[in-house]
């Protein structure tokens, strides 16, 4: 087939699942995918080639970089760096650093665009709403169809509320022009048929690869915890609207129970000074983002998997969570947000208990009734394990392959 595919996020391409998981397939299938990425100067490789071909190439984030490090340097040595990391709450940009940012992220657009049509690709394949402009000129310079996958809805999402209307306008007028539409559910399949007048995008969900992962303690391990207690887990961004505050709250009021984040985010500080808050740091627990490949290691040594997303937008109700197939692949018994996809699936395969969106008292029930009775646990988990049969990448990316197949017909 010998096709080149050229994909484009916005993001250091190091734990991307659902990108990779995409291009391993493609490339698999005998397509040359190349993968165009943001390069961090000391943290990636501007260009390598993975184990299975996928080739990565990377744009530096900015052209003040050399300079930045020096600053950096320079401010660590006089205790400036420390200063700024605990004075407080994070400052607006004033004018001379919007448009800085603005200057610096174009140049990187310019450079990811170069990459993209110097790939000379037969296919131009856009991840998000933020690296749609870039893909559908590389498409347009490249002579290439346009594969655009739409990973969220970034007009009501957590974070984009003040530029909603500048993401309207660009997916109004590109998302037409793309050959083929992918998204993650089929709410925000009918969202963006309705509100662009495309045709309906192909769902490809955020399922892990089948894979038979047994029960570990790497967890217990990790943190030295040395009661029999059951592990509750919440793995993923530590953002605003996830329920993370309430999962605390709850932990205050469960004894005998510990309760683990795995990942990085915004809140990760706001969420330790809670916890100590309220004396909390013998139950509660923080781990780093995990590599990819070690993740479902800590994933299976938990014995729940929490997911209590909250009700604060379009994309969170949408949502279907890949965090809640990585559970399931893991066999844990599920505690998540009664959202619609959610919903389906938890009634469909009987792996986990529904509570209502930013309920404290539903949540700490669910919580209460699976750490205490063991039996109802394993019976989710027996559930879980044969779900994970169904619920696996492999059921979805016939659906990609299909895709690429009539596209080149």
């Amino acid at each position: 087939m010998n096709a080149n595919v050229s994909m484009i996020v916005w993001n250091e391409f190091r734990n991307d699942a659902r990108v990779l998981k995409e291009a391993q397939t493609l490339q698999s299938a005998g397509y040359q995918v190349t993968v165009h990425a943001l390069h961090t100067p000391e943290v990636t490789q501007e260009r390598e080639t993975l184990p299975c071909g996928v080739k990565v190439v990377r744009v530096a984030r900015s052209p003040l970089w050399k300079w930045r490090k020096k600053h950096l340097a320079a401010a660590q040595g006089n205790g400036q760096a420390q200063a700024k990391k605990t004075s407080g709450p994070i400052k607006k940009l004033s004018m001379k650093g919007q448009l800085l940012r603005i200057i610096t992220r174009s140049w990187t657009h310019l450079g990811l665009l170069y990459q993209l049509v110097r790939s000379k690709p037969d296919v131009v394949h856009g991840h998000d709403v933020n690296t749609l402009p870039t893909a559908w000129l590389a498409s347009v310079i490249a002579r290439a169809p346009l594969v655009y996958d739409a990973h969220e809805i970034s007009t009501d999402r957590e974070g984009y509320q003040k530029i909603r209307k500048i993401v309207a306008c660009v997916e109004k007028y590109l998302m037409p022009s793309a050959t083929a539409i992918i998204t993650t559910t089929d709410i925000r399949a009918a969202f963006f048929k309705r509100a662009y007048n495309v045709p309906l995008p192909i769902v490809l969900q955020n399922r892990p690869r089948l894979s038979q992962v047994t029960k570990t303690d790497i967890i217990r391990d990790t943190l030295n915890l040395t009661e029999d207690w059951p592990i509750i887990l919440f793995q993923g961004g530590l953002q605003q609207g996830r329920g993370l505050f309430s999962v605390i709250d709850v932990a205050e009021k469960t004894p005998n129970v510990y309760f683990v984040f795995i990942g990085g985010g915004r809140l990760e500080n706001a969420l330790k000074n809670r916890v100590a808050q309220l004396q909390l740091q013998n139950r509660c627990f923080f781990i780093p983002t995990i590599s990819l490949d070690a993740l479902p290691l800590y994933t299976a040594s938990a014995d729940i998997g929490l997911q209590p997303i909250e009700n604060t937008c379009f994309n969170h109700f949408s949502t279907d969570s890949n965090k809640l197939f990585e559970y399931v692949m893991a066999g844990l018994p599920v505690i998540a947000s009664d959202m619609p996809t959610i919903r389906g699936l938890i009634n469909e395969y009987k792996f986990g208990i529904l509570v209502k969106s930013g309920s404290n008292e539903e949540l700490f029930k669910a919580v209460f009734r699976l750490a205490s009775d063991n039996n109802f646990r394993s019976q989710l988990s027996e559930h879980s394990l044969l779900a994970r049969e169904e619920l696996c990448w492999e059921k979805e990316e016939k659906k990609l392959l299909n895709l690429y197949s009539n596209m080149n017909a």
